[in-house]
């Protein structure tokens, strides 16, 4: 994993020491949270999703994609499996539209059942390379280990289900709590010595990851392979929603523009042409000001290069570079699908 070397608030704060050395804790209590119940509830999100939720077998998750029938990004999702039951976090404002837009797959004789967890349970997400020694002061001797197992545990006496990773390429763990408890366990957690880590502050640190998001990253302008996200789609799954235009993307190397971060000596305002030798090449997605600068996440079209290519974005020159978070590898016949980073 990547660790935050590089971030630099510009604040020297609590968090920032944290996210470097200890632990910090974030609220995600605004994020959607999906339950799915019933004999087929895998299937069903099998079917509707970029990766190969089927096969899951509880205790299991991973991180999906939901797209449309022309594989235009609706949102990037993580799943965690238990069996007969699904939980699906999902981004800020995402759930009721999500939920809306599988309800019209779910035929008759579908045993699946749609249910918004947002109001009844919390996420907390802990970040920092301490995150395994916090956990046993709170009592929990044994973590999950591989990328998005989860298992039960109680913290302060509130029952937890706790998961391996942060949804970013980060060491961390994500705890779902019951939201009429979720105050003890914040407590709990900041008591064993985690420091909470602002809003605006895990917004920078989603840019400096990489990690696409709906509304500015993930948008009908753009599919899950343009967005670097091919750490969550199968190739070998067989027919889903959208899976026939990946498919030929893939086949064909069709992907026409790539998601780059770009490091800036000043903001810019989103939606920032980037150009070369005077022609439009992309467009600035998200920015977040950074101490000496500013970190930029847009799209540019394959033509324009590779890491360390030169661009322009308004008056300022820049060079492409990869995100920690995001891959970008085209599928082989008969190989593993695309390395985890």
């Amino acid at each position: 994993m990547v660790l935050a070397h590089s971030l630099d608030f510009g604040q020297n704060t609590a968090a920032e020491v944290a996210l470097q050395s200890g632990v910090a804790l974030v609220d995600g209590s605004a994020a959607g949270r999906l339950e799915l119940t019933g004999a087929d509830c895998r299937q069903f999100l099998h079917n509707q999703t970029t990766n190969a939720i089927a096969a899951l077998q509880p205790g299991q998750g991973c991180e999906t994609v939901f797209v449309n029938s022309t594989a235009r990004t609706l949102d990037l999702a993580t799943v965690l499996c238990w069996g007969e039951r699904l939980w699906v976090a999902v981004s800020p404002g995402q759930a009721g539209p999500l939920i809306t837009w599988l309800d019209r797959y779910i035929f008759p004789m579908d045993r699946v059942t749609l249910t918004d967890l947002s109001e009844s349970h919390t996420l907390f997400t802990l970040v920092g390379p301490q995150g395994a020694p916090l956990l046993n002061r709170c009592g929990i001797a044994t973590l999950p280990s591989s990328a998005f197992a989860h298992c039960a545990v109680e913290i302060a006496g509130v029952p937890v289900q706790l998961m391996a990773g942060t949804g970013l390429d980060l060491p961390g763990y994500q705890l779902w709590v019951g939201s009429d408890r979720a105050a003890t366990v914040w407590q709990a957690l900041m008591a064993a010595g985690a420091v909470p880590l602002e809003a605006t502050h895990w917004e920078t640190l989603r840019i400096v990851q990489g990690r696409p998001a709906p509304g500015a990253e993930l948008t009908e302008q753009y599919n899950p392979l343009e967005a670097g996200l091919w750490r969550a789609i199968s190739f070998t799954k067989g027919c889903y929603i959208g899976q026939e235009t990946i498919a030929r993307l893939n086949t064909y190397q069709g992907v026409k523009q790539r998601l780059w971060q770009i490091p800036l000596s000043s903001p810019v305002a989103v939606g920032t042409a980037i150009t070369q030798g005077g022609a439009k090449v992309g467009e600035i997605t998200s920015v977040a000001t950074m101490a000496g600068g500013a970190i930029a996440l847009g799209y540019v079209k394959t033509k324009a290069g590779e890491a360390g290519s030169t661009v322009e974005v308004g008056d300022q020159v820049a060079k492409l570079q990869a995100a920690p978070y995001l891959s970008h590898a085209y599928y082989q016949p008969g190989a593993a699908n695309p390395p985890q980073p």
